[in-house]
């Protein structure tokens, strides 16, 4: 267990219901931004990067990323890029998009999926951890990250012990 949000509601509030909306669901997803927010935030016990890091919400997606996402991406896929948007509800309200992400669960899980969407990889099968912390360190965290797959794992076991 971890000292962020009960994982079980986090998946069946959050989680599933944004992917349903995307059109980009499944237990692989599912699990995949389970992990990553476990990873990530400490299932959501943090909601901006400690320290001098700029990343935001229970993904700790940084603005640069979400940016480019939705330059490099999203611009390019409008029916997508709408349902992305709808799940904003700070639109217009003076706070930045990537700043939404810090107190908006559905928008922040949203960014995460847009992001391994973009991969030209397939996502990792449901069930099968390791290859989710592969998947993720290479993909989200990068091999400069300071994440390892034994920490995703090792989060992983801790919330579902």
């Amino acid at each position: 267990m971890t000292d962020g949000i009960d994982v079980t509601q986090l998946r069946d509030q959050v989680i599933r219901p944004v992917l349903a909306a995307l059109g980009l669901d499944g237990a692989a997803a599912e699990e995949l931004l389970i992990g990553t927010i476990l990873q990530e935030s400490d299932g959501g016990h943090w909601l901006h990067q400690t320290g001098a890091g700029p990343a935001i919400g229970i993904c700790q997606m940084e603005p640069a990323t979400h940016d480019d996402l939705w330059r490099n991406y999203l611009d390019f896929r409008p029916a997508l890029a709408a349902k992305v948007r709808s799940l904003r509800i700070a639109d217009g309200a003076g706070i930045a998009a990537a700043d939404e992400m810090a107190g908006n669960l559905y928008y922040a899980v949203a960014m995460a999926r847009i992001l391994y969407a973009r991969v030209p990889d397939p996502l990792p099968p449901a069930g099968d951890v390791e290859a989710q912390a592969a998947y993720y360190k290479r993909w989200y965290n990068t091999a400069g990250g300071a994440a390892s797959i034994g920490q995703y794992i090792s989060h992983w076991h801790r919330a579902f012990s």
